[in-house]
């Protein structure tokens, strides 16, 4: 992240003797991406990190994928796939189920209102879209409240676990990457600040503020990582509470951002995608549309112009508003609309001349472009709407 914080107790100087109140050492971790070489954050534990006493198989859900052949727009009803006598024994970590996936990014979705086990991805960054619903995120680091409308960002390799709170069951879209997820680099200087330009700053995001540490003896903690060329599952059991630290310092870390505190970017004429992106990563970027008011060029055409993804694949799910280029498609909140490469899409019939004389666009939407080509998921294929490919030959509504 670039963003330095200290929480809780750690020793003047880095690599040098921190001990606790009953003057035994504190372990020291530093947890870092690209080797040595960019940011990292040291944790002082009570206990050693690396200690553990088993290590067995976790059988994960199914992860095969099948090739979007015949090449066609998709659309998912993600609303349909987890009925709701399903909730109370479905968690946010074992209940995710496989969307859209290539080498960069795996797209999950789940609704839980079980506590999940500990785990930590050892795969890439997880980003959470919270749909819907409450949770308490409790890390490693420490613990991050979260509600409908926010992304959680938590780094790899990260333990922590989501507690749903509240009486309603939690909605979450995962955008599980092989890689780390930031903010774009054009909003950031060359030290990492987020400048004047970006839609959002600083102040807008949430960190673990205090340390929390739990006791426990024997306890499992989930993992993901790769294997034989996929990914596979592991149970580590760890002979004490991995929420043990008395403190940490440094620039990574997991955090919150609230997507009502992103400033949409507007201008006279229809601005494109780029101007409405919030994070990236490796072969994969995310972008918001939210409320805001839209083209004041005295001819311009509020919806999106037709645009054929040459070298992407866009992925969008709809989740508040009123998404005023996709009437008559079927799309509703709660929808996923997948757009490949090879595939010229755009306003539903009708859309364009509806649009015209438009000020404001209430919508809110969470977009994955990705630069190869998805493959569905068994989620995917158990909520397809099997007539969105044909929605443009329609008459328009």
């Amino acid at each position: 992240m670039g963003y330095y914080r200290s929480v809780g107790s750690v020793p003047p100087k880095r690599h040098t003797q921190h001990r606790a109140p009953d003057g035994s050492l504190y372990a020291e971790e530093l947890m870092g991406e690209e080797g040595f070489s960019s940011d990292s954050s040291l944790l002082y534990h009570r206990h050693v990190p690396s200690a553990m006493v088993a290590s067995e198989p976790w059988q994960l859900p199914e992860h095969r994928t099948t090739p979007n052949h015949p090449l066609r727009p998709r659309h998912l009803r993600l609303h349909e796939l987890f009925a709701p006598q399903s909730w109370p024994d479905t968690d946010l970590v074992t209940g995710r189920r496989l969307l859209l996936a290539n080498a960069d990014v795996r797209l999950e979705y789940v609704v839980g209102a079980k506590d999940s086990p500990l785990y930590r991805s050892g795969i890439g960054d997880e980003l959470v879209y919270i749909e819907d619903g409450e949770v308490r995120v409790e890390t490693v680091f420490g613990v991050i409240e979260a509600g409908s409308g926010d992304y959680v960002v938590i780094p790899r390799s990260t333990t922590h676990r989501f507690l749903p709170r509240g009486s309603q069951p939690v909605r979450a879209y995962v955008v599980a990457s092989a890689s780390h997820i930031t903010p774009p680099h054009r909003y950031l200087s060359r030290f990492g600040q987020l400048l004047e330009h970006a839609p959002y700053c600083e102040r807008d995001l949430r960190g673990p503020s205090e340390p929390f540490e739990l006791e426990g003896r024997d306890v499992e903690v989930y993992v993901k990582h790769p294997g034989g060329g996929a990914v596979v599952g592991t149970r580590v059991t760890m002979p004490h509470h991995p929420f043990d630290v008395a403190g940490w310092d440094g620039c990574l870390y997991p955090w919150a951002f609230s997507i009502s505190d992103y400033e949409p970017l507007t201008g006279r004429i229809h601005q494109p995608p780029p101007s409405h992106q919030v994070f990236e990563g490796r072969g994969f970027v995310v972008c918001n549309f939210v409320p805001r008011k839209v083209d004041y060029h005295p001819l311009a055409i509020p919806v999106p112009y037709y645009h054929a993804n040459v070298d992407s694949d866009e992925v969008m799910f709809y989740v508040g508003g009123d998404y005023e280029a996709r009437k008559g498609s079927g799309i509703a909140q709660g929808s996923v609309s997948v757009h490949p490469g090879g595939h010229t899409h755009g306003p539903q019939p009708g859309a364009v001349e509806r649009s015209l004389g438009a000020t404001f666009f209430d919508e809110l939407a969470v977009m994955v472009d990705t630069f190869r080509p998805l493959e569905l998921g068994e989620g995917a294929l158990a909520c397809e709407d099997p007539d969105y490919a044909w929605s443009w030959a329609r008459p328009a509504q």
